[in-house]
């Protein structure tokens, strides 16, 4: 088994094909859009390949150490990520292939008109694990 992030971006990756902003989404599309990915994640349960989730709040702060003494450094030529990530999932699976076959249909998610966002996902090994590679 090997451990995936499947990234969800707010912005920075290639607009989705239903690329409407959630902030726009009626109560009720946000609602079946958190419903799809409770359904998924419990899904994945159940076949012992979901690992955890969680959706991220838009607020959010850098801090770095700056020497003994000083004061946190909170701005700088950073991308923000509170601007950029919106959530993630980890999931350990079999294959490579199957983390890309999950990401894609987690990819189809409901948003704006219950029609499926087409959302780009990020699909990442953990470091020091190896993919499977199959032929």
């Amino acid at each position: 088994m090997a451990k995936y992030l499947l990234l969800k971006h707010y912005r920075g990756a290639p607009a989705s094909v239903n690329d409407v902003p959630m902030d726009q989404w009626t109560p009720e599309e946000v609602s079946a859009h958190v419903q799809f990915m409770d359904d998924f994640a419990a899904r994945l349960e159940t076949t012992g390949e979901y690992v955890d989730s969680q959706a991220l709040s838009p607020a959010g702060t850098f801090v770095r150490y700056d020497g003994e003494g000083r004061p946190p450094v909170t701005d700088g030529p950073f991308a923000e990520t509170k601007d950029l990530i919106a959530g993630w999932m980890v999931i350990d699976v079999e294959t490579h292939e199957r983390a890309l076959e999950l990401a894609g249909e987690l990819s189809s998610a409901p948003g704006a008109g219950g029609k499926p966002i087409h959302e780009w996902l990020e699909v990442r090994p953990f470091y020091g694990v190896h993919p499977t590679i199959t032929e």
